[in-house]
């Protein structure tokens, strides 16, 4: 029985639409090859995950070393080295030195669900607000404040006392298409959705710099520094989900910098590490407070082995400057990806930042009518072509580009031509 049967048979994956055809048998850099040795140029990372490259020799080393040493001691029970070090290492990365105090776990859902908890017991109140098109994990609780009804069916009852923002989202705002005009217009939209629809007991309001799951949804300037005076004086937190837009995925460390806010939580994952499981909250000490005994803890968060392999993957990411490689490659790729939109009357809108780019398919350009099968045709092209890219969008018609951040100009070049012909051919 070969391994694409076993899945069939003994793997659970009914939640997809589909499971990509190929088994994947080794990586290095920005490439996969499966168990017949044929090559994929990853444009996807494995969800935005390898930032620092497949099979990077450094983590992996740093990990090895570690595992001889010592794999597991809980590290919330006991004290161990490679956590406190990256907790040192991770704080430094933060907005502002305020944010060092840091929760590890092994997910993004469950760094997520940590977060929401220590926001409500330290502002003492049990509402949130977030945004329509989010996504923020697939746990009861990450779900409650998911803003996509196709993520959430069949899932209910979730948790009460979460009300929902209009998403800055120009392309497809009913504020219309101005960048500014749809900022102020939902920013006023957060005020009201806390003044209409809470008891006025928010605690937070949780939101993604860049909005992955959603389309690669990238608010405009302005949005986030004016929603956070919105909530500062209603003494509401800001929970910044940088989860996949985090470690240089943007150009920036964090997404967040781009706009020059300080959230009172950020929460990593993804990127991390490099592909070990490992997650975080980060947050000024006075929240961290608000936990007391046996409120909460994790089995395998900050786990030595993983934060090994994060301490590696920051300074690896630090000294080869991939943040800043990011920012200038995303400029080539915006432009390229321009021309082909100049071309291909099914490409509405490109949008990204850094190395994290959305190009959203259409039907109809001027109605922008969303082409989810044209979307898949263009993913199944490219596959056969030996390139990976990721499907996603509030409407399943974005295809998303986030590659290695060590991928190559040539590499980008060739992934642009493989996208022109692909977008050709499924029309």
């Amino acid at each position: 029985m070969d391994t694409i049967e076993k899945y069939r048979r003994y793997v659970s994956t009914g939640f997809l639409k589909k499971v990509q055809p190929i088994v994947i048998d080794r990586a290095e850099g920005a490439t996969v090859w499966d168990e017949k040795g044929r090559p994929f140029l990853d444009l996807f990372s494995g969800i935005s995950v390898v930032n620092a490259g497949h099979g990077n020799r450094e983590v992996i080393e740093a990990a090895a070393a570690q595992m001889r040493r010592l794999v597991h001691c809980n590290s919330y029970l006991y004290h161990n080295k490679p956590t406190a070090d990256f907790a040192e290492a991770l704080a430094s990365i933060m907005p502002s030195p305020e944010l060092h105090v840091s929760f590890f776990g092994s997910s993004g859902a469950e760094a997520i669900e940590g977060a929401l908890r220590v926001a409500k017991q330290f502002t003492g109140r049990t509402e949130l607000v977030a945004l329509d098109m989010s996504f923020h994990g697939r746990t009861v609780g990450t779900l409650s404040i998911t803003g996509n009804w196709a993520r959430k069916k069949k899932g209910g009852p979730y948790l009460p006392g979460v009300a929902f923002a209009a998403a800055p989202y120009p392309y497809r705002s009913p504020f219309g298409p101005d960048p500014d005009a749809v900022a102020g217009a939902c920013v006023a939209d957060v005020e009201r959705v806390i003044e209409a629809h809470t008891s006025g007991n928010v605690a937070a309001f949780i939101a993604e710099p860049v909005m992955g799951e959603g389309g690669i949804i990238v608010p405009p300037e302005g949005y986030f520094e004016r929603v956070k005076e919105v909530l500062d004086r209603r003494g509401i937190l800001f929970i910044c989900d940088e989860v996949q837009s985090g470690f240089g995925r943007t150009g920036k460390m964090l997404a967040i910098e781009h706009y020059g806010v300080v959230p009172d939580i950020v929460v990593t994952a993804k990127g991390i590490a490099d592909g070990f499981p490992l997650s975080a909250f980060t947050m000024r000490e006075e929240i961290a407070r608000a936990f007391t005994p046996g409120d909460h803890l994790s089995t395998f968060g900050g786990n030595p082995v993983s934060c090994a392999a994060a301490l590696a993957n920051l300074a690896y990411m630090k000294r080869e400057g991939l943040a800043e490689k990011a920012a200038a490659q995303g400029e080539r790729l915006r432009a390229s990806l321009g021309k082909l939109a100049d071309r291909h009357e099914g490409i509405g809108e490109v949008r990204g930042l850094g190395l994290m780019f959305g190009v959203e398919l259409v039907s109809d350009r001027a109605k922008k009518t969303p082409d989810a099968a044209g979307a898949a045709a263009v993913q199944d092209r490219l596959l056969e072509a030996g390139f990976i890219v990721g499907l996603g969008g509030f409407h399943g018609n974005v295809l998303r580009v986030q590659p290695p951040l060590v991928i190559s100009d040539d590499e980008l070049d060739r992934a642009v031509s493989a996208l022109d012909r692909a977008l050709a051919d499924a029309r």
